[in-house]
């Protein structure tokens, strides 16, 4: 299936499940056991702010290719409500990460294997 056949919401959408997931697994299988303790963490990554942080530091390193900053771009453009916790500029950063991750996830399995392993340089913090 050809990208421009998949909407950029759904992209956003596949892309959040399949973040969501592997944050959760990262923390799971390095030993946080506390409820309380992986939600913090994986709130680190999985927010609207955590997620920009994860674009730039990733961006700022040239990581991205030229598909899937397509990918990014039409993820962001794509904002059809802004929650109340965050701002606009924010939550499109976020939802275009989304995007790129459904993109791989769906086009490139091997790559998204090396993207997630880019996030959790990042150290347990996401810095």
């Amino acid at each position: 299936m050809d990208i421009k056949e998949i909407s950029s919401n759904s992209l956003s959408f596949i892309g959040d499940a399949v973040f969501t997931l592997r944050v959760r697994e990262y923390f799971v299988m390095h030993k946080y056991q506390s409820s309380r303790s992986l939600q913090k963490l994986c709130n680190g990554y999985n927010s609207a702010k955590g997620q920009t942080r994860i674009f730039h530091r990733l961006n700022d390193q040239n990581f991205f290719t030229e598909a899937e900053l397509d990918a990014y771009k039409r993820g962001r453009n794509h904002i059809s409500h802004v929650p109340k916790n965050c701002d606009l500029s924010t939550y499109e950063c976020a939802s275009g990460l989304e995007a790129i991750c459904g993109y791989l996830y769906l086009y490139d399995k091997e790559r998204l294997e090396l993207f997630f392993e880019k996030v959790f340089e990042g150290g347990i913090n996401n810095e």
